[in-house]
């Protein structure tokens, strides 16, 4: 029988899953999408992770591919104003890198991603857990996580509450693109007096550029979907460089500011891990690092539990005990961190480095 089973693929579900292979357990990763994406999402491992990962055997090809340190690139009114050089010895990494050296490494250990499989009911009892799929499949383990992010189906299934708020309008639309001509050397971030910005990431080992953008209103007032075409508009009014075409739109998404946690991280013989436990701003780079965190302490109180049955029940607290009021803290904090970021950002020479204190 399945030791663990492991809702969602993304560097959570990937991490418990490696985690828990090195010790011998038996797990199955199901994932609901239909192949591996290849979107930059989340692009930074901090030291903590990289740690972890050490543990893993996957720090080598993330270092391999990722790269130290970034120089962010300030301008204002299409005016280069200041350069800030932020290297806390992590590495600036594309999310769906970080998730191939996990999937490689995870293959090594005799474990593949099981794509197109969709959870869609869950039953446990003391003896264990039993997940219907779509296609009408049942499995059956020894305990459920759900790292199935932040619209879990995992969580949903187990009913349990995710607390906090949401903002109805979006509050920045994100892309990989391409822009040919523009320098590879430098996190360009684009402020404009009038307001909004935009700013381009270099994601290492391509030719692409992460974008992250306040939205383009439009004549009534509501926010214009992400496109390729609305994303040169705001790139033209904000960095005010005409030789600079973007092309090649291959992520097109939005970003609400969601600050909410989940109420309790287990159920019974089912738990929850990353975003699906929890979501809070972007500033500080803090969701896939604390989606790790979780992971391994996950993979730690589920080993326990494994190798001492008798134990069980106070061994499986521990994982909430300790996840929990981190995850409390994180989302409180990183909405601090946000709007620093946003007040910062109206002074020239200032840019997402004031996320990071």
């Amino acid at each position: 029988m399945t030791d663990v089973l492991i809702a969602g693929s993304g560097p959570t579900g990937l991490t418990l899953a490696c985690a828990l292979a090195l010790r011998g357990a038996a797990v199955r990763v199901l994932e609901q999408r239909s192949a591996a994406h290849r979107e930059s999402r989340g692009k930074g491992l901090r030291p903590g992770s990289l740690e972890i990962f050490e543990t893993l055997g996957v720090a080598g090809a993330v270092r391999a591919v990722g790269s130290r340190g970034v120089v962010l690139r300030k301008y204002f009114d299409g005016e280069p104003v200041a350069d800030t050089l932020v290297d806390d010895g992590g590495v600036l990494i594309g999310q769906w890198q970080v998730e191939q050296a996990l999937r490689d490494r995870l293959a090594g250990l005799g474990v593949r991603v099981e794509y197109g499989s969709r959870l869609v009911a869950v039953t446990h009892d003391a003896t264990g857990v039993r997940a219907e799929l779509a296609d009408g499949s049942v499995v059956t383990a020894g305990y459920l996580a759900g790292c199935d992010g932040g619209r879990s189906t995992t969580r949903r299934l187990l009913g349990i509450p995710f607390e906090g708020s949401t903002r109805e309008e979006p509050a920045m639309v994100l892309g990989d693109v391409r822009a040919p001509g523009l320098s590879r050397d430098f996190w360009h971030q684009w402020f404009t007096s009038e307001g909004g910005g935009i700013l381009l990431c270099p994601i290492p080992g391509t030719d692409g550029f992460q974008l992250q953008a306040a939205p383009e209103v439009d004549a009534e007032g509501g926010c214009v979907p992400p496109s390729l075409e609305s994303f040169q508009r705001i790139f033209d009014r904000c960095a005010r460089m005409p030789g600079i075409r973007l092309t090649d739109a291959t992520w097109l998404s939005d970003w609400r500011i969601n600050v909410r946690a989940a109420t309790r991280m287990r159920e019974g013989r089912a738990f929850l891990a990353g975003d699906a436990a929890h979501v809070h701003p972007i500033a500080g780079g803090l969701g896939m690092n604390t989606g790790v965190q979780d992971a391994v302490a996950l993979a730690r109180t589920l080993a326990a539990a494994l190798g001492d049955p008798a134990r069980q029940e106070d061994v499986l607290d521990a994982y909430e005990a300790e996840r929990l009021p981190v995850a409390m803290e994180v989302v409180a904090d990183t909405a601090r961190r946000y709007e620093r970021v946003v007040h910062a950002v109206r002074t020239p020479g200032r840019g997402t480095e004031a996320g990071l204190a």
